[in-house]
């Protein structure tokens, strides 16, 4: 895969043959499908803050591999930290944490 840092840029996907290269478009949003939740950058402001209150490293936080999808249409690098959200019929909205790894 092929992409800029700008989530809104298409990322094409490149199929090598035997003799021909075939590039294909992705025309669609992960982000709005609905069974993916809502997956957001956090500020290095915005990540101090989330593990002083959680009083933990950054490294104990669940991970993300940099290659998912999802990571890699938001511009997600190694060491960032994503905040997930999802809907919960409990809760209205439920807010996780994961660290960006290779």
């Amino acid at each position: 895969m092929v992409g800029g840092s700008n989530p809104s840029e298409p990322v094409f996907h490149i199929f090598k043959g035997m003799n021909k290269v075939m590039k294909v478009s992705k025309s669609f949003s992960l982000l709005d499908h609905n069974l993916v939740p809502h997956h957001l950058l956090l500020s290095e402001n915005e990540a101090s803050q989330v593990l002083k209150q959680y009083g933990i490293d950054k490294e104990q936080l669940p991970k993300i591999k940099v290659k998912d999808p999802v990571i890699l249409e938001i511009g997600g690098q190694v060491g960032d930290i994503v905040k997930v959200i999802r809907t919960s019929q409990t809760a209205g909205e439920a807010e996780f944490y994961r660290l960006v790894i290779e």
